[in-house]
């Protein structure tokens, strides 16, 4: 685990001054130097594991079992001992017993045994003939050919061997981990706590749910963008509403805010209007590395810490506060939590249905609808409204067209990369 790092240990170091500049960060470079301050939390708890969904495992775990834990039938059929068949067929064989999965057979069997899916292979037997493919006649099965040494069973152990280490520390558990345990009679397991995020909103303008709007005012959407988001990421969440745009309040906020989360969100004020506080008080109450991001949408972006706190200013504009989530906020949480490796936001080349215009010297990250034709082409349609006001380019899109900073306009029919909504989690 890294230790604890301040920002001045940073640019003190003089192989990192000269790419470091607050006021221009590229989006790659932020990303670079935020991850210098990432140490994942080493808080561990006990649950059970139908609690354990999307929780990152805490300590290797181990098989105290083979699974299976014993030789088993593939499927329903019959049990045979090859070695007493001659080398062609066609070959009979008397049934001598019947055998369903969770009941034993014992002694010596002769002839073929009738055996259902899961049952365990008696001794002595070493092969299981579906039985689609057998003849039944007075007792007496009827097959062609002959079936090789361990054909359609399971052995011990063929899943998961006893001392075998089944999950490493850092295991991001899915459905399918749950079953596994399961199987290896696993009832609980220690897993990281939850990242616990506080955020907020900022403006006078920004007024909650169930009030009436003044003139100039609008309502919160930012906050319950935030809530789908973290709720999609799994974390504790702590709502600190809105807060006017009063320095003191501010203040106390994040002070409050920052002693009991791990990453404190807000957004707005994090541009350079009269009312935007946030730099000058990061710079009061902790320390701030950026404040700036060439990228479009979600310039004014400010990343910093308030004591061990992870702080994330984001843009007030709806769709720049998700834009700066997913590629910033997002990654911070998932590093923080343990999870190991940390799964990068995959890009697919896609070929435009419409142009493009772009500035170079920025990345940006433009609404667009993806799509395969029949052929198996990927095809993207950037929307007509890419303004950073427009929420509802966010619902209508269903991907992010990623131009890199050094693209220029781009013409119809030309490839881009693009991230998926569904792969942002």
């Amino acid at each position: 685990m890294k230790k604890d790092i301040h920002l001045s240990d940073l640019i003190s170091d003089s192989s990192m001054v000269d790419d470091y500049d607050p006021n221009a960060m590229s989006v790659e470079k932020a990303k670079a130097w935020i991850a210098n301050f990432l140490n994942p939390i080493d808080q561990k708890e006990t649950i059970h594991i139908k609690d354990a969904l999307n929780r990152i495992v805490a300590e290797p775990i181990i098989a105290t079992m083979n699974v299976p834990n014993h030789d088993n039938s593939a499927m329903d059929g019959y049990a045979i001992n090859i070695d007493l068949l001659n080398d062609h067929g066609p070959f009979k064989l008397k049934v001598t017993g019947k055998l369903f999965a969770g009941n034993v057979l014992d002694g010596n069997i002769e002839g073929a045994v009738r055996i259902m899916t899961g049952a365990i292979i008696p001794s002595g037997l070493n092969a299981v003939i579906p039985q689609e493919h057998v003849e039944l006649y007075e007792g007496v099965i009827t097959f062609k050919t002959k079936p090789l040494t361990n054909q359609n069973i399971r052995r011990t152990g063929e899943d998961i061997k006893r001392g075998q280490t089944v999950f490493q520390n850092g295991r991001f558990l899915e459905p399918c981990d749950l079953g596994l345990l399961a199987s290896l009679g696993i009832d609980s397991i220690k897993v990281y706590r939850k990242i616990k995020v506080a955020f907020f909103s900022t403006g006078d303008e920004i007024i909650s749910l169930g009030k009436s709007l003044l003139p100039g005012q609008v309502y919160d959407s930012n906050r319950y963008s935030l809530i789908g988001l973290l709720k999609r990421l799994d974390v504790d969440m702590l709502d600190f509403g809105v807060i006017p745009d009063d320095k003191k309040a501010i203040e106390e906020t994040l002070l409050k805010a920052s002693n009991i989360a791990d990453i404190v969100v807000t957004t707005g004020g994090v541009s350079v209007g009269e009312a935007d506080f946030m730099k000058d008080i990061l710079k009061k109450i902790g320390e701030i590395l950026f404040w700036k991001i060439s990228m479009k949408p979600g310039k004014p972006l400010a990343y910093g810490k308030i004591g061990q706190c992870h702080y994330f200013g984001l843009p007030g504009n709806p769709v720049s506060t998700m834009v700066t989530f997913y590629q910033f906020v997002r990654e911070a949480i998932l590093s923080l939590s343990g999870q190991t490796p940390i799964p990068k936001i995959p890009l697919i080349k896609a070929k435009l249905l419409g142009p493009i215009k772009k500035i170079p010297g920025r990345t940006e990250f433009q609404r667009g609808v993806f799509e395969q034709d029949d052929q198996g082409t990927f095809k993207v349609n950037p929307l007509k409204d890419q303004g950073s006001g427009i929420l509802r380019s966010m619902s209508e899109a269903n991907c992010f067209i990623l131009l890199h900073e050094d693209l220029a306009h781009l013409e119809k029919d030309m490839w881009v990369d693009i991230q998926l909504f569904d792969s942002l989690f």
